[in-house]
């Protein structure tokens, strides 16, 4: 059975709590705030980053920097608000110095985005940077495989460079930009993929015995 709106809501609570009392790996030692990720419960698309920085770690939510900010911009052009996603990230506290997620830490955080997915049940997801990108495609490049999508189930998974890349790097924003202009298509695909297995898993229609 489909879980209610209400307990999607109070469920993704639940799991940012547990978050937010997270010891399973060091950065809690190291943390202001975790970051558990926002967003609505039902949301059709989820956004998944690397790790929080340091406006996210004061502030306890994903995307309040400077790269959200182009975040944000990215989603406009895709005809989308940051209140129609979900967005979190693979590690849900800040590394120290911003350096990268070490893998035991990613191990540790994966059961919590594992937890996340399966609530929301979004129809698409959206690897923003190398680090979510290597949960669906390990060993590729997101140089070679940016803005292509690949099926896994009925979901779509769709990996992007992380905004920061256009901040350190202007000559890929023309190319993250046009990567999230295919949002729109994406995401029709992926729901007219939902709607048809929807179809085909309904029972037939029953017979009236003929007398």
């Amino acid at each position: 059975m489909t879980a209610t709106l209400a307990e999607r809501e109070a469920a993704l609570a639940e799991i940012a709590e547990g978050i937010r009392k997270c010891t399973r790996c060091e950065l809690h030692r190291t943390r202001t705030n975790a970051v558990p990720g926002e967003g609505p419960a039902d949301a059709r698309i989820m956004l998944i980053g690397e790790a929080p920085g340091w406006n996210e770690d004061k502030q306890g939510r994903p995307f309040v920097g400077a790269a959200g900010k182009f975040l944000e911009e990215l989603l406009a052009k895709a005809g989308l608000t940051r209140d129609q996603v979900f967005i979190t990230n693979i590690v849900k506290s800040r590394p120290p110095g911003n350096r990268d997620p070490l893998p035991d830490e990613i191990a540790a955080c994966i059961p919590w985005l594992e937890r996340q997915i399966e609530v929301i049940d979004p129809d698409v997801i959206v690897t923003l940077g190398r680090f979510s990108m290597a949960q669906w495609f390990p060993g590729e490049r997101i140089s070679r495989i940016h803005g292509q999508p690949k099926r896994v189930g009925r979901r779509l998974i769709v990996p992007m460079y992380h905004p920061a890349a256009a901040l350190h790097q202007q000559s890929l924003k023309a190319t993250i930009l046009d990567d999230f202009a295919k949002l729109p298509r994406i995401l029709a695909e992926a729901e007219a993929a939902r709607r048809e297995e929807e179809a085909s898993d309904e029972p037939p229609p029953s017979q009236m015995a003929m007398f």
